[in-house]
Formats: C-alpha cells, structure tokens, sequence
C-alpha cells in the first residue's frame, strides 16, 4: 500500500475512534508498510493531533471505569501493555472519584453474591474477593466492603 493512502486511511481510523500509537502501529504493519514509512505516518498523525495519548488515556479510563466496570489495577496494566507512560496512566486514573470507585465495587460485589455456591461464610468471602481482583480492584478495597456485608 502507498504511504499516502496508509496515511489518510489510518487518519481517517483515528477520526473515528480514540487510538493510541501502538494500535495504529499494529493497523500499519498489517498493511506492510516498511517500518520507516509506519514511522512517519505516526509521527504525522501525532502532530496532526489524530493521535493523542493523553487524550487517548482519558477515554479508555472513562469507558473500562464506567461501562466494563473495571477496577484501577486491571485499567493501568491494559495501559501499560499499549505503552502509555505511567505520567498520563496515574494522572487519567487519579480522576476516577473515590465514592463513585467504591460504590462501583460494591455494587458489583453485591450483584456477585447471590449467584456464589460457597460451603461457608469463610468460603463465599475468598470467592468475592477473587472476583473482585479480577475486575482489577484493591484487594484491601474489597475486603473492607466485603467485611462490612452480613455474611
């Protein structure tokens, strides 16, 4: 594919949707670009503002936060495996309200238990917290929410 073409199709991607420079990168290797052409066409989309990590950052912790329901730890390693710097990573998580953080977690928590089979109350407490640290959360977040429930 001509680097032209590689150029207004990845924009045109980047008009569309937040993406980082990793998930462009991916995009134009698939396209077989030679590594110096995929160069160029990030560092053009970067300075035409098409891609912007903070911004990007922004958005994804929004969205994982508030719609997949994921937990600050499962957010930032996502993060980390798209190559963010941990400057936008801590500053992007660090707008995540602490009240709104940990009646997400509750909530979740509350809906879990019900549908857990556990043999006993020390039993049901290991299966919420597994579950919550799979969503990404603090285990000592979620054991002081999973304490203070009538188990």
């Amino acid at each position: 594919m001509k680097k032209d073409i590689a150029l207004n199709r990845a924009a045109s991607i980047c008009s569309k949707s937040e993406k980082c420079r990793q998930d462009i990168r991916k995009k134009l290797e698939g396209w077989e670009l030679s590594e110096e052409d995929t160069d160029e066409i990030v560092q053009k989309l970067i300075e035409d503002k098409f891609i912007d990590e903070s911004r990007y950052v922004r958005f994804f912790v929004h969205d994982k936060f508030h719609f997949n329901r994921w937990g600050k730890i499962k957010i930032a390693y996502e993060l980390h495996g798209k190559g963010i710097s941990d400057q936008y990573i801590q500053t992007a998580i660090g707008q995540i309200e602490d009240a709104e953080y940990k009646e997400t977690l509750t909530k979740l928590l509350k809906d879990k238990r019900p549908g857990i089979k556990a043999k006993d109350s020390w039993d049901l407490r290991s299966k919420l917290l597994r579950f919550a640290r799979s969503r990404g959360f603090e285990t000592e977040l979620a054991l002081r929410i999973i304490d203070s429930f009538e188990i």
